[in-house]
């Protein structure tokens, strides 16, 4: 119903967000992570929930983020309680890449996800978050890289993440990899990010 808002931040906690929108305050949930401010002007994504006894208007940074939350209430016995505490817990991206990586024990570290809604969620999500979610990240990390280089090293980055690596660390090691070594060889590019 509706897509995104935009107005002015009239009202900031750790779990809810209130936008006044030319004079209407609207009450957003959003994720504990949320890196929303405290006033200004804002536009926000959001996801309207219609119960028999409420509606609730979530609300996210960006499309991404809310595209994911989408995607994760279409898996079995995960309601919207549940897919905002993912979101606490991990970035989109991060989601993502443990989705890829069929990683159980990443989506196991969040509050209220136990062993079976995790391998549910990789279950049901398995090829779906790909799309919703970018393969790059900002900033990429040899900005003057060839197409084959680029996927390279994001193909090295996902094969230290399925390893245990987390994405932040796993982009460091090979960004410092790459300096060193021949971007577009993979074996030579992992190798070296598991060495340094």
């Amino acid at each position: 119903m509706y897509d995104f808002l935009e107005g002015q931040v009239a009202g900031r906690t750790a779990a809810r967000l209130v936008l006044d929108v030319h004079g209407v305050g609207y009450e957003l949930l959003v994720p504990l992570t949320s890196s929303f401010p405290a006033a200004g002007k804002l536009k926000v994504w959001t996801h309207l929930v219609v119960r028999e006894d409420s509606q609730q208007l979530f609300g996210f940074r960006d499309a991404a983020t809310r595209d994911a939350f989408r995607a994760l209430l279409g898996v079995t016995s995960v309601g919207p309680k549940v897919a905002l505490a993912v979101l606490s817990g991990l970035t989109s991206r991060e989601l993502a890449a443990a989705v890829a990586a069929n990683d159980a024990e990443r989506l196991t570290t969040v509050r209220g996800v136990g062993r079976r809604i995790a391998e549910q969620i990789l279950l049901d999500l398995r090829g779906k978050l790909a799309a919703l979610v970018p393969a790059e990240s900002e900033g990429l990390l040899v900005p003057q890289a060839r197409p084959d280089q680029r996927h390279a090293l994001e193909d090295a980055i996902t094969a230290l993440i399925s390893i245990g690596y987390p994405e932040k660390d796993a982009r460091r090691q090979v960004e410092r990899a790459a300096k060193s070594v021949d971007p577009s060889n993979l074996e030579l590019l992992v190798r070296t990010a598991l060495s340094s």
